[in-house]
């Protein structure tokens, strides 16, 4: 993935966390379950932001192997 690509993944996974952080739809909804309904929102910006991370850093989100041997 290109660097160019890579700061755009990482714009949009950042506007997706924040849309669903301020969306009225939620898996826990705050209005019913009032401050509990947060975790969901912060799980989900948790995960955005070390997703962010990994991608400016230019690693895979997933777990990394070693490289082959030539």
């Amino acid at each position: 993935m290109t660097p160019r690509r890579r700061v755009l993944a990482a714009v949009l996974v950042g506007i997706g966390a924040l849309v669903y952080g301020i969306s009225p739809v939620d898996i826990i909804p705050e209005l019913l379950t009032g401050p509990l309904g947060l975790i969901d929102d912060a799980a989900v910006w948790g995960a955005a932001a070390i997703g962010i991370v990994k991608l400016l850093q230019g690693r895979k989100a997933g777990p990394t192997a070693p490289p082959a041997a030539p």
